[in-house]
């Protein structure tokens, strides 16, 4: 899609903050201390958002069309990502891809683990 090609200038990688952020609210809508659960769950804990940087991202996200805030969240402001923004998610995924596709055919990069459950 090329949304607003992140990698495209090194000023325009996503932060992992962003790119955590959008991935939380990918599938479903969210508030933002949802948000920041979120982030902290899926990585265990090893990005913490503070207040000041997850309301700033999404601000800021917001004001470039990625997330919009949606009604029926009450007292709490419920943001969910735009096409604008899957786009711009869908980059980045395809950048990271591209990435770690060549530290494994460089053989830096071990192939993944399966897990058994």
């Amino acid at each position: 899609m090329n949304a607003m090609a992140p990698g495209t200038n090194p000023r325009d990688l996503l932060t992992p903050a962003a790119l955590h952020i959008l991935l939380s609210v990918a599938t479903e809508a969210r508030h933002g201390y949802g948000i920041k659960h979120a982030v902290e769950a899926r990585t265990e804990g090893a990005l913490s958002l503070g207040p000041g940087t997850l309301y700033e991202a999404i601000h800021r996200m917001a004001n470039d069309g990625w997330l919009e805030e949606v009604e029926g969240g009450g007292r709490r402001r419920v943001y969910r990502i735009t096409s604008l923004g899957l786009g711009v998610l869908d980059d980045e995924l395809r950048r990271l891809d591209e990435i770690v596709s060549f530290a494994r055919g460089a053989a830096l990069l071990p192939e993944p683990r399966v897990r058994t459950t």
